[in-house]
């Protein structure tokens, strides 16, 4: 589970051999989060609405590349 970033105490990790819809992980204290890449909505889990926005503040620009590090680490959901 690579870490793609750590910042403010959100760590963001992309996993291997994940499923659909293409997703990153956040981890926050005792919060964590599933975040799709295409809508930056939370499919599973929980973070504070303050810790949201800047998750989505981040991620907005690098969607793209999320996706292409998803897909790498993911090969077999192509």
């Amino acid at each position: 589970m690579p870490v793609i970033d750590f910042f403010e105490g959100l760590k963001i990790l992309l996993y291997t051999n994940d499923h659909n819809p293409p997703h990153f992980h956040v981890n926050y204290g005792e919060f964590s989060a599933m975040v799709e890449i295409e809508t930056l909505q939370i499919i599973h889990g929980q973070l504070p609405s303050k810790q949201y926005k800047k998750v989505i503040e981040w991620a907005m620009p690098r969607k793209s590349d999320l996706l292409i590090k998803f897909q790498i680490l993911n090969p077999k959901l192509r």
